[in-house]
């Protein structure tokens, strides 16, 4: 019997975007988000400080230790982490309750993040960015002006260790050059698009 290729139910991605601190997730995420693309992007909890531009419920959950801390006790995360000394979280639900609808789900973590997810859903679509080279990474890290040159040290080096793990955690690594942030959403949502068409789906469940 020939299968039936015109009526194939659309399986929902479980998408993440990841990559070193300082590549440009957040940019890359909140452009997908204006252009009105049909995904459900997750908005991570976090203890971290909100920053003068960023908006609670909108870029991150902004709680306190507390208040993650009784998260974590009450198994609402999906994944968590420790990143720089401030906690970082997924809303379980949130995810579920997006998967259920069918939509796509799009979520911004980290490298450490992203190999928790792996470990949880093996048909996640884990997509890896990455400046040009390390100097425009440098630039913008300086550029932010948010670190100390001891906390810089240390997200460079974290970056030339999480960029080791590329080939073996992820499964698309894009550039996201200075002036392109165009060019790498296109080339995300080509990705995206090109997934949905396999012959043997990514399948997650919550």
């Amino acid at each position: 019997m020939q299968p039936n290729l015109y009526n194939r139910q659309k399986e929902p991605l479980l998408i993440v975007i990841s990559g070193p601190s300082g590549v440009g997730k957040d940019s890359v995420v909140n452009r997908m988000r204006e252009r009105g693309l049909p995904f459900h992007f997750v908005i991570t909890a976090t203890s971290r400080p909100q920053r003068p531009h960023e908006i609670d419920g909108v870029d991150y959950i902004f709680v306190s230790q507390d208040e993650f801390q009784r998260m974590l006790e009450h198994d609402e995360l999906l994944e968590h982490a420790d990143v720089y000394g401030q906690q970082k979280g997924i809303p379980k639900e949130q995810v579920r309750q997006a998967l259920d609808s069918g939509l796509d789900v799009v979520m911004r973590i980290d490298v450490q993040g992203a190999r928790a997810i792996r470990a949880l859903f093996e048909d996640a679509l884990l997509i890896f960015l990455v400046t040009q080279n390390e100097d425009e990474l440098v630039r913008r890290l300086k550029e932010r002006r948010t670190e100390s040159p001891e906390a810089m040290k240390l997200r460079l080096d974290m970056a030339r260790q999480e960029m080791e793990s590329v080939d073996d955690l992820f499964d698309y690594c894009v550039v996201n050059a200075d002036s392109q942030l165009d060019a790498a959403v296109d080339t995300i949502v080509d990705i995206i698009n090109a997934e949905h068409q396999r012959t043997k789906p990514r399948k997650v469940s919550l």
